[in-house]
């Protein structure tokens, strides 16, 4: 699957709207499947209208939408803008990671020489009465 490039503000909305920790409890209630807002704000205390609100902000970033089943408006999770989200903080992460992953092995070829000398160095007297 090709996921095509998320632009800067699709990432502000998102991450924006993720910055809430109810927003984010709605992304992981929805991640086991589709709900409805009375079922949503089931957990919460505060009121359907306040979820309702949590949910528009979601919309708005892309990251859930709204479908009509009968006399029901079940909310559905929006997974490719996840997956996007995803893919754009995984090229930052690798790109640590790669730096991190050549640092350890400049580390460890400076560092092997020093603890083989010092293995194979004899004690001095001096060394041993300190």
């Amino acid at each position: 699957m090709i996921l095509s490039p998320v632009s800067e503000a699709h990432l502000d909305r998102a991450f924006a709207a993720l910055a809430d920790p109810v927003r984010r409890a709605i992304i992981a209630r929805l991640s086991r499947g589709a709900a409805t807002v009375n079922e949503l704000a089931e957990p919460f205390e505060i009121s359907k209208q306040a979820v309702s609100k949590h949910i528009q902000v979601l919309e708005l970033a892309g990251l859930v939408s709204r479908t009509r089943d009968a006399q029901r408006r079940p909310v559905h999770l929006e997974a490719a803008r996840l997956e996007a989200m995803t893919a754009w903080i995984d090229r930052y992460r690798l790109a640590a990671e790669q730096r991190f992953r050549s640092l350890d092995a400049v580390l460890e070829r400076t560092t092997q020489p020093a603890i083989q000398a010092d293995a194979t160095t004899p004690i001095t007297d001096k060394e041993q009465q300190s």
